[in-house]
């Protein structure tokens, strides 16, 4: 898989930490690694955005890369229409991603908020990159209340237009978990019709640079390049 589309059922869930540890644990098995955000909103000039916090988890070895940057907090295609600026569309994406992919042995492309979120006028979204990449889909999940079906509509949209879901990975994992988040564990994948491939600890993304490192392959299944086990992990959650 030399391209992966990271989405997620909705924002502000820790789709930038799973790319980093995405990201890590990559880079733990000795391959090159590339960061693509293709539009980063409610950031300024100067300040550090979602793909430059991967680099700085994820360490030496990993790029990051923006195609662009609007300043307040919102869609982007609604970001870029008010900042009066160009938006950012799919073919755009998927021509850099491609590019990338020529240099790196594995490309993130990181999605902002949700899988059908706009990115411009004529309605383009991440599943339109993804099509054009024939890249899998990797999605965040919340661990509580209400994620079942956002991770079904999600699941839903991704077979609807024959684009491969690689799996799900809860983007923040609490350090106490109630009845339903370990319900969760197995009812998430049954909602999205994908695996659970990973569980990022709560507060991960503050951890020391050096820590993350270490510890990101055993938040992640195999399939990810780590040592996580769906099973054992439900097992000591009393799932």
């Amino acid at each position: 898989m030399p391209v992966v589309v990271v989405s997620g059922t909705g924002t502000e869930i820790g789709k930038t930490v799973v790319t980093a540890a995405v990201a890590a644990a990559a880079r733990a098995g000795g391959r090159s690694v590339a960061v693509l955000k293709p539009a980063q909103t409610g950031v300024g000039p100067g300040e550090r955005g979602d793909a430059d916090e991967v680099v700085r988890l994820a360490g030496p070895g990993v790029t990051g890369r923006e195609l662009a940057r609007f300043p307040e907090p919102l869609a982007p295609e609604t970001a870029a229409r008010r900042a009066g600026m160009a938006p950012v569309r799919p073919d755009a994406v998927a021509e850099a991603a491609g590019k990338l992919a020529a240099e790196y042995d594995l490309v993130l492309v990181e999605g902002a908020g949700g899988l059908l979120v706009r990115y411009d006028a004529d309605g383009g979204t991440l599943a339109d990159a993804a099509r054009m990449l024939d890249a899998p889909v990797l999605v965040v999940a919340a661990a509580g209340l209400g994620t079942l079906n956002l991770a079904a509509l999600t699941g839903e949209a991704l077979r609807a237009r024959g684009l491969a879901q690689l799996g799900m990975v809860v983007g923040s994992w609490p350090k106490a978990p109630g009845l339903a988040e370990r319900c969760n564990l197995a009812d998430l994948p049954a909602s999205a019709g994908a695996p659970l491939l990973g569980a990022v600890p709560a507060g991960a993304g503050a951890l020391a640079p050096g820590v993350f490192r270490s510890e990101a392959p055993g938040w992640l299944a195999p399939e990810l390049g780590g040592t996580w086990d769906a099973e054992a992990f439900a097992r000591a959650a009393g799932a």
